[in-house]
């Protein structure tokens, strides 16, 4: 069996098929249009052939712009890639390729093998939260992969009720989310806080680790079949960091996500379909980050009070909603001079740049960190080999030797946010972002089942107020101090 080494998706261990044949799109300042779909959802078998082999084309990898005002700031090269249309041959080694043969359509490996180990009822490494509930079980109560959920769901209509009481901007939904396509928002992106487009970071974003010379590691997108490689690289480095997972994803790799959490990475929102979140509506937001949210905690049996907009596109719409349901928005470092810190990996899974120019770009981040006054915290990818390869190959060994040394941590570590303020179940602050405590449906079949800091004792009951909105106080105003510092430096 041949796998596309451009591609992600659902391990054999998960029963979730091939990878699927196209990587995620962009996250950078220009997402696709409303029609381009996210990596698609896996075969329905593990054993479905590739397609014939097909001729090569040669793509320009486009150039940052900075015109519109919402470049990713990363510096990518003009070179020309050629990348194969059919599927790569497979590589019978074992090692990481060298770094200028990594790009698309190379030859790729199988996937390893992986087993999950833990089980029911093994405790997890931090402090507060529930045991490991039983293993997920795959049916038909959950959205189609990949695609919005609908908005008319007894669970939509549950979850929009912990918007009452909040005021949530009535902004304009975007055209897709980029900004060439919505010229209109995208001159008033400082007004609307559209951090794609140029506008600023607020108070609540996490942008930066507050520490100079530490690096937030986090990996979007995933779990996939190469999550695992990435999950032994960090093993034997002896270090963590936060994944923000797609719901889509973690049906097809539930297990993988439960590797990740037991071994004591951080866990984070990423939306179920990978859409950029200002191009829908209200209802929309609320059912990405609500399924979510429901899917993770039945996986993990706790509820993530951070997020990550997919291609880092928010507004002050998005902030609001997200705020409402109890999750902070993470986003990446961006210089003074508008740079992000973004290491264009998706690029090379994308075919538009090779592993060398990739990597040049992080080499730029790299410098420009030292730079800064604060810690920093940069986008990467565990959906595909490529950009795993990249990962454990190149990027972190190269932070790893990097002088000035560097801190490497997971976001919330970095950010001085208690492990157990991660998670609403072990959550113990009362004063982020709102004065106090509430009962939260995570469920969505109205009854409460989850409290704050209870530690995931809350038996399902009838919610004592259909419009009670629903809060996840989680960061001391010391840290809410400290973003609002960072969000002003950036």
């Amino acid at each position: 069996m041949l796998y596309k080494r451009q591609s992600g998706g659902s391990s054999a261990s998960s029963g979730g098929g091939s990878p699927p044949p196209a990587p995620t799109p962009p996250p950078n300042s220009n997402p696709p249009p409303p029609n381009t779909p996210p990596p698609p959802p896996p075969s329905s078998s593990n054993n479905s052939p590739s397609s014939p082999n097909s001729p090569t084309q040669t793509t320009n990898s486009p150039q940052s712009s900075s015109s519109s005002g919402s470049s990713s700031g990363s510096t990518t090269s003009s070179a020309s890639v050629t990348t194969p249309t059919g599927p790569p041959p497979l590589d019978t080694g074992t090692t990481i390729p060298p770094l200028a043969n990594i790009t698309m359509g190379m030859a790729t490996k199988a996937p390893p093998p992986f087993t999950l180990t833990y089980k029911a009822g093994a405790t997890p490494p931090i402090s507060g939260v529930p045991v490991l509930p039983t293993p997920f079980v795959r049916t038909g109560d959950w959205p189609d992969r990949d695609k919005v959920p609908p908005t008319d769901s007894s669970e939509v209509a549950e979850w929009m009720k912990e918007l009452d009481g909040h005021d949530i901007p009535n902004l304009s939904v975007t055209k897709d989310g980029s900004c060439p396509s919505d010229t209109a928002a995208a001159a008033d992106a400082a007004n609307r806080g559209w951090w794609t487009c140029g506008g600023p970071a607020r108070v609540t974003d996490i942008v930066a680790c507050p520490d100079k010379n530490t690096w937030g590691i986090s990996f979007d997108d995933g779990p996939a079949f190469y999550s695992h490689v990435l999950l032994n690289y960090l093993k034997q480095k002896n270090l963590d960091a936060t994944f923000f997972v797609v719901g889509s994803r973690v049906y097809e790799h539930w297990d993988m996500l439960v590797d990740e959490y037991m071994n004591g990475h951080e866990i984070s929102v990423h939306t179920w379909s990978h859409r950029p979140l200002t191009s829908l509506t209200n209802e929309q937001i609320v059912a990405e980050l609500g399924w979510t949210r429901k899917i993770i905690k039945q996986v993990l049996g706790v509820t993530p009070t951070t997020m990550r907009p997919p291609y880092g596109d928010i507004d002050d719409r998005v902030r609001a909603i997200s705020l409402a349901m109890g999750m902070i928005p993470v986003l990446w470092t961006q210089t003074p001079s508008g740079t992000k810190f973004d290491t264009n990996d998706w690029r090379v899974a994308g075919g538009t740049v090779n592993g060398t120019s990739s990597f040049n770009t992080f080499e730029s981040i790299l410098s420009s960190a030292a730079t800064l006054d604060t810690g920093f915290i940069v986008l990467e990818h565990d959906l595909f080999e490529i950009t795993v390869d990249l990962a454990v190959g190149y990027f972190l060994d190269a932070a790893l030797s990097h002088q000035p040394k560097f801190n490497l941590e997971p976001i919330g570590q970095c950010s001085h946010i208690p492990t157990t303020d991660l998670y609403l179940e072990s959550n113990q602050n009362e004063t982020f972002p709102y004065a106090s405590s509430r009962d939260v449906d995570v469920s969505g079949d109205g009854s409460v089942d989850t409290k704050s800091g209870d530690g995931g004792k809350t038996a399902a009951s009838a919610s004592t107020s259909a419009g009670f909105p629903v809060v996840v106080p989680f960061m001391s105003p010391v840290i809410l101090l400290s973003i609002g510092l960072l969000s002003a430096l950036f």
